[in-house]
């Protein structure tokens, strides 16, 4: 049965940035990370940026969590692969025999935890339990390996089977190929409250595919998700996103758009055919929805991919008002500093702007709200979550100390091949997991 309607809030999860993250170009139709393939990059400078974009939200006032990274290099898949011998020689093995394929191992992308999971609230589910389904990720490899770590660090963090209910990812094909959170987006009058919960996909077994880069979504993924999550159908909402956004470099529905409550901002460009879908969700929200739409002669979708405009959080302020968080890149675009000064002075409940500097995550293609998993929880929920991984003044000195101490500087394409990378990683993510307290989670640690 559904609860009692009870005081909810958005907790936003942020992904920390693991200490291998380089610049490898993997993700095909990410237009940033294709374009800063096999530059330097700098783990030490991501992680710090990405923990201090969670610290300035819980300064706002917001509750704020953090999810480890996952272990990497990944020497369980190099094994099955067929390479053999100590860890030094698979990865001396795996560098001789395909570059590329080490570099996937060792990707930090779990960093990006809009896609490790679709999570619905209590107040949409129909047992009122939280739902939480992890991404298969099966369009790029790399990503594919991420679903048994996520779903082993959402179980630690949340565990308790009353209120938590945990799903396997969807099987691993491309006919169920799921993004998770990335193309899900809740729409309400207030988080407490049921809402439409709207499901995004590129495309479906009969549908026509983008020209240029693949589809990433399907329907029928999202299907079974909203299925598995016992939604109410006629507060469930699939929308197609446009193939034009998709060749643009829009990879995920959250490159040209962003919800929250009862905004949607959105690009003009973002959606296949939506008005039949925005009517259905403006009677739903009995007039109280703001539609968004920003026009491609105001900012293109050029503009939106390079700038990650819709990438920005749209959270909303413990005194009820909403903010936008951007990535800096925003704010060095003209056209879109101007369209953010014009959306925080027009009439809607977006009343501020704040630029943050995450230049290391976007030049991998990740902006804002790529980095983090919104759950929307009650007070009582909230006491059921892990307590270790709640960002605190005492936590974030600790993170920014082990980072400071450990994480390389720089990391060069080359740089992979030496041991000694994993030697520092497994090291992180022990003293990592010690201070958030979660034990031997990982399977180096047993």
């Amino acid at each position: 049965m559904r609860s009692p309607l009870q005081a909810a809030f958005e907790v936003n999860f942020d992904g920390l940035v693991g200490p291998t993250h380089n610049y490898a170009g993997l993700s095909f139709g990410n237009v940033a990370s294709q374009k800063h393939a096999l530059s330097v990059s700098e783990p030490r400078s991501a992680a710090l940026q990405g923990l201090a974009k969670a610290k300035f939200l819980a300064g706002l006032g917001l509750k704020q969590g953090v999810l480890p990274p996952h272990p990497r290099p990944d020497l369980r898949t190099l094994r099955r692969l067929g390479f053999t011998g100590s860890d030094a020689q698979i990865i001396e093995q795996a560098h001789r025999a395909d570059p590329r394929l080490l570099a996937a191992v060792y990707s930090a992308s779990s960093m990006w935890a809009a896609n490790a999971a679709t999570v619905s609230p209590s107040p949409d589910t129909a047992d009122g339990q939280v739902h939480f389904t992890p991404a298969n990720l099966v369009t790029q490899f790399h990503r594919s390996l991420e679903p048994p770590a996520t779903a082993a660090i959402l179980k630690a963090i949340f565990p308790d089977a009353s209120a938590f209910a945990h799903h396997d990812p969807l099987p691993s094909a491309p006919y169920l190929g799921d993004e998770g959170a990335a193309n899900h987006t809740r729409l309400c009058r207030s988080h407490s409250q049921r809402a439409i919960e709207i499901f995004v996909y590129g495309r479906s077994n009969t549908s026509d595919l983008p020209a240029r880069f693949p589809a990433r979504q399907t329907i029928e993924a999202s299907s079974a998700i909203a299925r598995l999550h016992q939604l109410d159908r006629a507060a469930t909402v699939f929308l197609r996103q446009s193939p034009r956004a998709i060749d643009a470099g829009a990879f995920h529905n959250d490159v040209v758009a962003v919800g929250n409550e009862n905004i949607l901002l959105y690009h003009a460009g973002a959606y296949e055919q939506p008005a039949p879908a925005m009517e259905q969700i403006r009677r739903a929200l009995d007039g109280q929805l703001h539609l968004i739409e920003i026009p491609e002669e105001r900012v293109s979708l050029k503009d939106a991919v390079e700038t990650y405009l819709f990438n920005s959080q749209l959270v909303t302020l413990p005194d009820g008002t909403m903010s936008l968080i951007a990535p800096v890149e925003c704010r060095e675009r003209q056209n879109v500093a101007d369209c953010i000064d014009e959306l925080v002075a027009a009439e809607n409940p977006i009343c501020s702007v704040h630029y943050l500097d995450v230049r290391q995550s976007m030049r991998n293609g990740g902006g804002p709200a790529c980095l983090r998993l919104r759950i929307v929880l009650t007070e009582p929920q909230l006491a059921l979550v892990h307590p270790g991984v709640m960002l605190t003044d005492s936590l974030y000195a600790a993170l920014v100390q082990c980072i400071s101490r450990h994480y390389r500087e720089s990391i060069r394409p080359e740089d992979l091949a030496d041991p000694k990378l994993l030697v520092e990683s497994r090291d992180v993510l022990d003293e990592l997991t010690r201070i958030l307290d979660l034990g031997s989670l990982y399977d180096f640690q047993r």
